[in-house]
C-alpha cells in the first residue's frame, strides 16, 4: 500500500489527469447502464440518472485541464542569491462520504479532483445505494488498474460504522461529507479533534409546496 502511494504521488500530474480523463471516457460507454442503474436504485427519472451521470464526465474534463495548471509560487529572499519556492503536495488518503440524492455526481466532484492532486480515496456511497456505489466504483477502479494502479481508490458499503471509522482514523486527513446539518457538525468536530480537516455539503429534507391543480399522483 505503502508503495502504490509513493506512486501515485510521484506519477506527474498531467498523467494523472490523463487517467482521469480515461475515466470520463469509460462512463461515457457506460452512461446509459449507470444512469438506468441510478434510476432503479435511487428512483430518479431517466434523464436526471443520465444527467448525474454525465455531471461525473464533465467534472472529469475539467479536472483534466486542472492538472496542467496546478501551480506554486516563487517568493523573494532576503538571503542574496536566494529564493523560497512554494510547492504543493499530495494530503494523502482522502475520505469521501456521499448521500444518497446524488450517489453519482457528488463522488465525481471529490474523487476527479482528488485524483489530479495525487491523493488516495476511501468512497463510502450510501447504504440505499450501494449498487451504484460498487458499479461505480468498478468502472473507477478498472481504469486504475488498467494503468497499473491498484490501491488508489477503495470502495466501501456499510451503515453508520462504516462512515464513523472513516470520520475517526488518523490516516484520513482529509473527510467530504455530504449530507445533513447535523451529521456533519458531528465529523466537523470528530475530525477538528485530531487535527484533520473537511469539506462539507450539508442541509436538510428540502419541502415541497403541492398547488392544487397539481397532479397528486405524479408529486407522490
Amino acid at each position: 500500500m505503502a508503495q502504490e502511494k509513493a506512486k501515485w504521488q510521484t506519477t506527474p500530474a498531467p498523467l494523472r489527469g490523463e487517467i482521469v480523463r480515461q475515466i470520463g471516457d469509460s462512463l461515457r460507454k457506460k452512461k446509459d447502464a449507470l444512469g438506468s442503474l441510478l434510476t432503479l436504485e435511487m428512483g430518479k427519472i431517466k434523464s436526471e440518472g443520465l444527467g448525474e451521470v454525465q455531471e461525473y464526465i464533465d467534472i472529469c474534463d475539467m479536472a483534466v485541464g486542472m492538472s496542467r495548471t496546478i501551480d506554486g509560487k516563487v517568493f523573494n529572499s532576503e538571503r542574496p542569491e536566494h529564493f523560497m519556492m512554494e510547492v504543493w503536495n499530495p494530503c494523502g488518503n482522502v475520505g469521501v462520504i456521499t448521500a444518497f440524492n446524488f450517489p453519482v455526481a457528488v463522488s465525481g466532484w471529490n474523487t476527479a479532483l482528488a485524483l489530479i492532486c495525487g491523493d488516495q480515496i476511501v468512497w463510502k456511497g450510501a447504504p440505499s445505494t450501494s449498487l451504484v456505489t460498487v458499479a461505480l466504483g468498478k468502472i473507477v477502479v478498472d481504469v486504475l488498474a488498467a494503468n497499473g494502479f491498484n490501491s488508489v481508490m477503495t470502495i466501501v458499503t456499510g451503515d453508520v460504522d462504516v462512515g464513523s471509522a472513516i470520520v475517526n482514523d488518523p490516516r484520513v486527513p482529509l473527510v467530504s461529507f455530504t449530507g445533513s446539518t447535523a451529521v456533519g457538525r458531528g465529523i466537523s468536530e470528530k475530525v477538528a479533534k485530531r487535527f484533520g480537516r473537511t469539506i462539507l455539503e450539508l442541509g436538510g429534507n428540502n419541502a415541497a409546496i403541492i398547488m392544487p391543480d397539481a397532479d397528486v399522483e405524479l408529486a407522490f
